[in-house]
């Protein structure tokens, strides 16, 4: 596989706010492909409720292993009617500089036949190995899984 790049710009409106946006996202007109970021409020000045560059370090480690999952388990013919994934990021002071240190996983998944389970787990371990942007930091990643059953009818992918 050649090469990809994905373009992404950012722009300071005020105070400790910007908008960063993507020319290839297909979005809402209104947006733009952009969204509001910000300093985390943890910091001086930071703001509450706006995305920081933190809150997207750990979505991008969160929707990777959502990504990586669903084409594993497309390829393993996994028949599952859910998957969620809850993500912690931890920020730490090291060595006088701020890293974020760790990410937790906490994915759900939801099988449709208990047989099904071993394989689930299979296909989770899989996808965090496979994961290009876990591969891609020097964080510790770590994965807390749950599959639950349930027998509604499973998702095609």
């Amino acid at each position: 596989m050649s090469p990809h790049i994905y373009n992404v710009s950012v722009a300071w409106n005020s105070d400790r706010k910007g908008m960063m946006c993507s020319p290839e996202l297909n979005v809402p007109a209104q947006s733009g492909g952009c969204i509001e970021v910000a300093t985390p409020p943890e910091f001086p000045k930071g703001m509450p409720g706006i995305w920081s560059p933190e809150h997207l370090f750990t979505a991008a480690v969160s929707s990777c292993l959502m990504t990586t999952f669903l084409a594993i388990a497309e390829n393993s013919k996994l028949e599952f009617t859910g998957f969620a994934c809850d993500a912690k990021g931890k920020l730490d002071q090291v060595e006088g500089k701020y890293l974020m240190t760790e990410v937790l996983l906490e994915p759900t998944v939801t099988i449709v036949h208990e047989k099904d389970r071993e394989r689930a787990e299979r296909v989770l371990v899989k996808a965090e190995a496979a994961c290009l942007i876990s591969n891609s930091i020097k964080s510790k990643v770590s994965m807390n899984p749950r599959i639950v059953v349930n027998s509604a009818e499973p998702i095609q992918v």
